[in-house]
């Protein structure tokens, strides 16, 4: 319950952790996602309020009339050279015109820590680029988010390089509840607020009707990729500065090193309009539920459309502290349970624990 300790503030002590536990384990499931739920949700909107307190400019600057502004036309215009009248668009409020490293600094002076990517201290040829806290942040502060596309289990075959969607991409991250987030089309973000379709983002319908019988088509077309349509989504306008939207980079410890934050899921619910713009994610095909249910390695699509909560949300990831951080490398355990698949670089952080994973698997 790292998260119940940092809504308690600076001034918690180790009283109030134990009660916090106590707490916890007499309450339910059900309950303890719940508040896990609540707790992050209060830290997201702070950063939001955080974030627009930055870029928002004060209401006595001077602003450039709008009114008079000649309308801009979409790239599609130009290429097919319409003269049409120009489409309705929601307004968005201007923002300050802040590059990405100013805006972090900002945001560091806001909070108390921002984010760097900076080549790694893991001690192997693959580490590559780390993810690092600069600045301090308390136990069971959400410290990144995870960006990308995200892919509800009926949208498996639409992951790019299906069924081997790991082979060329490494930032690929699964919830527990099997929605997968690609953070690849996401890179370091951008220098600005701008309508973001993920790349590969295509506006379909999930394939998970079987209408013809017999194993062999069965098996043939589990592992057969879907094309995207080229009809895109059109789309979310995202702030593509976002200091904290780079979980993507963590590494996993080496030997020795122990882990210092944890993944945690988090559902945001799409009525908060004012926070969207600070969500680094998009769904991938229609916002249509899908209810599936996994049986082994496989999803199936079952029961009513309708059940659960009436609110839509995003099933996004963030990354936790789990110990109190001050101007270091950001770790997570990557729990890697296919022994057979781990990569020469990889040292569990807890052998036994992860071999309980694997005969479970």
């Amino acid at each position: 319950m790292y998260t119940s300790f940092n809504r308690l503030g600076k001034n918690a002590d180790e009283a109030d952790a134990e009660e916090i536990i106590d707490m916890a384990s007499n309450a339910s499931f059900a309950d303890q996602q719940k508040l896990v739920q609540e707790n992050i949700h209060y830290q997201i909107k702070s950063f939001c309020t955080a974030m627009d307190k930055i870029l928002l400019p004060d209401t006595n600057e001077p602003q450039e009339s709008q009114s008079h502004a000649t309308p801009s036309r979409s790239g599609l215009n130009f290429a097919v050279g319409g003269n049409g009248p120009t489409i309705d668009r929601p307004d968005v409020p201007e923002r300050r015109p802040l590059k990405r490293t100013e805006l972090s600094q900002r945001l560091k002076d806001s909070i108390g820590y921002t984010l760097d990517v900076k080549p790694s201290q893991i001690p192997h040829n693959e580490a590559g680029q780390g993810l690092y806290l600069n600045g301090e942040a308390n136990i069971g502060a959400v410290i990144a988010m995870y960006p990308g596309v995200i892919y509800s289990s009926a949208y498996y075959r639409y992951i790019p390089g299906y069924p081997r969607v790991d082979a060329q991409n490494t930032y690929l991250i699964t919830r527990y509840d099997g929605t997968v987030i690609n953070a690849q089309p996401w890179g370091y973000g951008a220098e600005g607020r701008e309508l973001w379709d993920g790349s590969i983002m295509r506006d379909m319908k999930p394939n998970t009707e079987i209408t013809e019988k017999g194993s062999d088509w069965f098996w043939k077309m589990l592992g057969k990729p879907l094309q995207n349509s080229r009809m895109g989504s059109s789309g979310e306008i995202l702030e593509r500065r976002n200091p904290l939207a780079l979980a993507h980079f963590v590494n996993h410890p080496a030997k020795e090193m122990v882990p210092n934050v944890m993944v945690c899921p988090y559902d945001f619910p799409l009525t908060e309009k004012d926070m969207r713009a600070y969500i680094p994610n998009i769904s991938f095909g229609s916002a249509e539920q899908v209810n599936v249910r996994r049986f082994g390695s496989f999803w199936f699509r079952w029961g009513s459309r309708n059940s659960g909560s009436d609110i839509p949300v995003l099933k996004t990831i963030v990354l936790v502290a789990t110990t109190a951080l001050c101007d270091e490398e950001v770790l997570l355990n990557y729990r890697l349970s296919n022994s057979e698949r781990r990569p020469s670089w990889y040292t569990p952080v807890d052998e036994e624990k992860e071999m309980e994973l694997n005969q479970g698997s």
